[in-house]
């Protein structure tokens, strides 16, 4: 799928939210920059926005490794676990002890190993010009099959 502009990226996390619910993982990879954060921002603020609450200024948690947003009845789990080394420092975060409470988005899932059975990967590229991103969605273990296209 290619995202061409900003609208495009916040309409595809938008179709994502609409699907997904208390429980589901994604999995976002990709370079530096490709959109990643953005994709989250996207994704929480609307949201919020159903729910009518003020929009949160969504950062990208590298420094801190995780933020989290309570959106109604739904808290979501905003990781990004760019800055660590190895599975054991993932696994001391405790990154699915909770999985079945609350929607959970991680950048940079590549160290996790078992990766979660059920989950979504979105995997963000430049385009050769650099102007515009590819898109693929995969689907694991429930999501296995899902028509993302078709969102």
């Amino acid at each position: 799928m290619q995202l061409k502009s900003l609208e495009d990226t916040q309409n595809l996390s938008i179709k994502i939210s609409k699907i997904v619910g208390v429980g589901d993982i994604i999995f976002l990879h990709g370079e530096i920059g490709v959109g990643k954060t953005t994709f989250v921002r996207f994704f929480i603020n609307h949201l919020e926005n159903k729910n009518e609450i003020k929009n949160s200024d969504v950062l990208s948690p590298t420094f801190n490794i995780v933020y989290d947003y309570d959106i109604g009845d739904i808290k979501v789990l905003h990781y990004d676990l760019y800055r660590l080394k190895n599975y054991r420092d993932i696994s001391q975060l405790g990154v699915f002890e909770t999985s079945k409470d609350h929607i959970k988005i991680i950048e940079w899932p590549e160290l996790i190993e078992p990766k979660p059975k059920d989950r979504i990967d979105v995997r963000f590229q430049y385009s050769k010009s650099m102007d515009t991103r590819q898109a693929e969605i995969s689907g694991f273990g429930k999501w296995k099959g899902y028509e993302f296209f078709k969102i």
